[in-house]
């Protein structure tokens, strides 16, 4: 058993913690603590990270209710990784599935081990939004999605003004790995505000197209000039 100090956090002082579900060892998702996230993970057993992005302390479940109640936390042979080994009360990523790690670059997602049928389909924009879509007719306890759909379209404008600030710094600080990351967020929550407005993809990409054809018109008529 070793303690807290012998850790070692980097020159920002944060550790990586890879999250397991204690009883399938499947990989939920990996998230950041500093000193003070781990010592609240410690006392209360349930994860608590650090979030890069809003340089905030992030309690997991504090919002959607999804808590992660903590088993063991095991540091690698250098001192530098953790370990976590949790029991989930709902879905462990804010997209309302299982794990964040659902989209494979090779091999597939072994189903057997993952609560939700989402993992089961190739990944398409299309698909997310009748995810969200599902989400919203049925709505399912624990769920992230369903917890911005019962607190109506303040509540989801005000996670889309918060996540559109996120891109914004982690564009500013030239961070393409965060940047991507926010995207992914802020392009998550646009579509379940268009879920909640009953705005479909067809009518995004008519308008796209729409742009398109006029941008095109424009282009030919300045080099006709």
């Amino acid at each position: 058993m070793i303690n807290i100090d012998e850790l070692k956090f980097d020159d920002r002082g944060l550790i990586p913690a890879v999250v397991q579900d204690a009883e399938s060892k499947r990989v939920l998702t990996v998230a950041y603590m500093n000193r003070e996230s781990l010592e609240i993970t410690l006392r209360e057993k349930k994860t608590c990270f650090w979030s890069r992005s809003r340089q905030e302390l992030w309690l997991k479940g504090e919002t959607s209710g999804n808590y992660q109640h903590v088993e063991s936390i095991i540091a690698d042979c250098d001192r530098d990784a953790l370990t976590v080994l949790v029991h989930k009360d709902g879905p462990a990523c804010h997209l309302g599935t299982d794990s964040c790690f659902e989209y494979p670059l090779l091999g597939e997602v072994d189903a057997g081990c993952c609560a939700c049928d989402e993992a089961e389909e190739e990944f398409t924009v299309d698909s997310l939004y009748e995810m969200l879509q599902g989400r919203k007719k049925e709505m399912p306890e624990g769920s992230y999605t369903s917890y911005l759909f019962e607190k109506g379209i303040d509540k989801i404008l005000k996670k889309v003004g918060e996540e559109s600030t996120e891109v914004i710094i982690a564009a500013k600080a030239d961070d393409r790995a965060e940047t991507i990351y926010e995207v992914a967020d802020l392009t998550y929550h646009v579509m379940v505000m268009m879920v909640e407005m009953g705005i479909s993809l067809d009518e995004i990409r008519a308008e796209l197209a729409s742009r398109h054809i006029i941008d095109h018109k424009v282009k030919q008529e300045k080099m006709t000039k």
